[in-house]
């Protein structure tokens, strides 16, 4: 176990270490996982060093292996400044509904104006009046760009979501023929189990039972649904992972008891064969069936299996085929959450047995133990932690269950008996129907999602080593966590100003002693979403006030008034009117412009949106200012200028309109 968990920390810090710092620290790591060994376990020099080797080998195939790179065919060498329009030939890899009159997928190109072309891009087509099918060759017309990469860390660009899948271009298309359709019965039954589970069970109860089978990500859900799901804790129940296969295996294997070994195993295969086909090869799936074979084969062979060792062996093997999926969200928590329930659960369940009944601690210890292994990466990715997260896996483990099987059984009657369906879905509906209920219902709780902020890798690590030294030196323990959470009260209550620009949308938030204000240049619906992602990231729960520039009134203020009880547009701000709460204000500085006064705890700094604003600032009286943020880039004559007008360095950004941090 020792060598399994050596040559994972060797993939995953390769694949994840960015700078000297990061390998200094792994070496470091791995340099004292070699003296404990030598010293406590009394590993022979020659044994220790093989292994090493090993280790560094892992390291240096995590660091090759997770950064790909476009080949020499990729489309992105063919992204041109040239107006003319681009002729690109390429296969749809997988299903993409209308959405906003929009349809856009992932496409693996063969050709772009007739030259030979090798990679996948990102398609888009608008108005897009019929949803695009997996396997479908299309002919489009368009432009070839390079994706916008991230304007802010708290808001991932384009550019890193589609690295993330091996694109490193879009097009946009103004037209797209299709020209033929491939076979693709994968994709035609997963698309006639969800048609055929929405249509006996209804939109809601069955969309929710074809994901139980199928995964989310093959099932198009309501987003508001989705989003119910994940503030109550429970986005597991919708991706395909280990749970689903588990009741699939096990009933499997129950109904093939009295088999012969060589049956079970086939039978157990099939299953799992199955399950990864109509739920796709994802990290969580993939680790799911990975493990599941080889408690199989263990189990079938008569063997005793040591859960953790399987789950090492397992992620060593994955990263070892793939190292990218390091960078995978969602091979992280299935990692972490598999890994709490093999360690945790049961240490839990002993603990909370002084306390309460038996069947309440088993019911409680598996989402406690699950939930605090994925708590440092939800700190780390996301700066939310569902407040009811426990309470909610507790109450739909007894639903959760009959309902995946159900659902299974229901997708299996689709494909070879669908008369059946409707008496099936009578019996799971009302099912279906409490589960989302009880979920809305735990979703819309006040504080249902506690935002507690981006943490640094460094401050949870001092964090994390705090509570894992807990049982062993509580004075450096102690220390520890007496430095995290100093730490971080300090980036609390420290005064800061974001900046975050994105083409033509701009969000400038400040922040006092925790609390938050937000000037927006554009009040459409994706400028909220990202003042929602910024509120999360810095672990605002609401602005204090939202000032939106914007001319045109906000389509879906009822999006705004989520993040804010106080939304004002700036034609309403008058002269002499203020928009305040302790420690933030803003106000107009004159009637003839869109210049800003804006007063961040004792500071007080200028918000020029354009030329003009500059110029009327410039004719008034000028007051003593923390600083100036411009929204353009100053020419030369205007830089000496701002120079003359504040102190060095006071105006923000010094190229102008970009994103960026300040802070005191």
């Amino acid at each position: 176990m020792a060598v399994a968990l050596l040559l994972l920390l060797g993939l995953l810090g390769g694949a994840l270490a960015q700078t000297l710092i990061h390998w200094l620290l792994l070496g470091s790591l791995l340099l004292s996982a070699a003296g404990w060994l030598r010293l406590q376990q009394r590993w022979p020099l020659r044994r220790l060093a093989v292994v090493l080797l090993l280790v560094m080998l892992c390291a240096l195939r995590g660091a090759l292996g997770s950064r790909p790179a476009p080949g020499p065919l990729d489309p992105v060498g063919a992204v041109s400044s040239a107006p003319q329009s681009q002729a690109l030939v390429g296969r749809w890899m997988r299903d993409s509904a209308v959405r906003d009159g929009r349809c856009q997928g992932l496409v693996e190109v063969h050709s772009l104006d007739l030259a030979l072309a090798r990679g996948l891009t990102e398609v888009t087509l608008e108005p897009c009046q019929a949803p695009i099918r997996e396997g479908a060759w299309i002919r489009a017309q368009g432009r070839l760009r390079q994706p916008i990469p991230s304007a802010h860390l708290l808001l991932p660009g384009p550019a890193e979501r589609l690295a993330a899948q091996g694109s490193w271009s879009q097009f946009r298309a103004a037209q797209l023929d299709l020209l033929r359709q491939d076979w693709t019965p994968l994709a035609d039954l997963r698309r006639r189990i969800a048609a055929q589970l929405q249509g006996a069970a209804g939109q809601g109860p069955g969309g929710l039972l074809a994901a139980l089978v199928l995964g989310g990500a093959q099932v198009e859900l309501d987003p508001a649904l989705r989003e119910a799901f994940r503030a109550a804790g429970l986005s597991h129940a919708l991706a395909a992972s280990g749970f689903h296969l588990s009741v699939l295996l096990g009933t499997t294997l129950t109904l093939a008891r009295g088999w012969s070994a060589g049956l079970r195993l086939a039978a157990g295969g099939a299953s799992m064969a199955l399950f990864m086909a109509l739920a796709g090869a994802q990290a969580s799936v993939v680790r799911a069936v990975l493990m599941g074979a080889a408690v199989l084969l263990i189990r079938e062979s008569g063997r005793s299996s040591a859960p953790l060792r399987v789950l090492l062996t397992t992620l060593v093997l994955m990263l070892l085929l793939h190292p990218a999926w390091a960078h995978a969200i969602g091979f992280q928590l299935s990692a972490a959450a598999t890994a709490g329930l093999i360690v945790w659960a049961g240490p839990i369940e002993r603990r909370l047995l002084r306390w309460m009944p038996r069947r309440l601690a088993a019911v409680l210890s598996v989402p406690l133990a699950a939930s605090l292994a994925t708590l440092p990466l939800q700190l780390l990715h996301f700066g939310v932690v569902p407040s009811y997260g426990v309470i909610a896996n507790a109450l739909a483990a007894p639903l959760l269950t009959p309902l995946t099987l159900g659902a299974m059984v229901m997708a299996l009657l689709a494909v070879l008996c669908p008369p059946l369906l409707p008496l099936a879905a009578f019996a799971l509906v009302l099912l279906a129907q409490l589960l989302m209920g009880l979920v809305k219902g735990l979703a819309a709780l006040p504080l249902a999602q506690l935002p507690v902020g981006l943490l640094s890798p460094w401050l949870l690590g001092l964090l994390l080593g705090g509570v894992v030294l807990w049982g062993r030196s509580r004075a450096l323990a102690a220390a520890l966590l007496l430095a995290g959470f100093g730490m971080r009260w300090l980036e609390v209550q420290r005064d800061q100003l974001v900046l975050v620009h994105q083409g033509e949308r701009q969000w400038l938030l400040s922040r006092h002693q925790g609390r938050g204000g937000l000037v927006s240049l554009r009040a459409d619906p994706i400028s909220c979403g990202k003042a929602r992602q910024l509120a999360t990231g810095l672990g605002i729960h609401r602005y204090d006030w939202i000032l939106l520039l914007d001319p045109v009134p906000a389509p879906q203020p009822q999006c705004w008034h989520a993040l804010s009880s106080s939304v004002v547009d700036q034609s309403d701000l008058t002269l002499g009117r203020r928009l305040q709460s302790p420690g933030l204000a803003v106000e107009t500085l004159a009637s003839d412009s869109r210049g800003l006064s804006l007063q961040v705890g004792q500071a007080r700094w200028l918000l020029l949106p354009d030329r003009q604003a500059w110029w009327a600032w410039r004719r008034q009286r000028r007051d003593p200012v923390r600083g100036v943020w411009l929204g353009f880039r100053p020419n030369q004559r205007e830089r000496k200028q701002l120079e003359a007008a504040s102190a060095p360095g006071d105006w923000w950004p010094q190229d102008g309109s970009g994103s960026g941090w300040h802070q005191s």
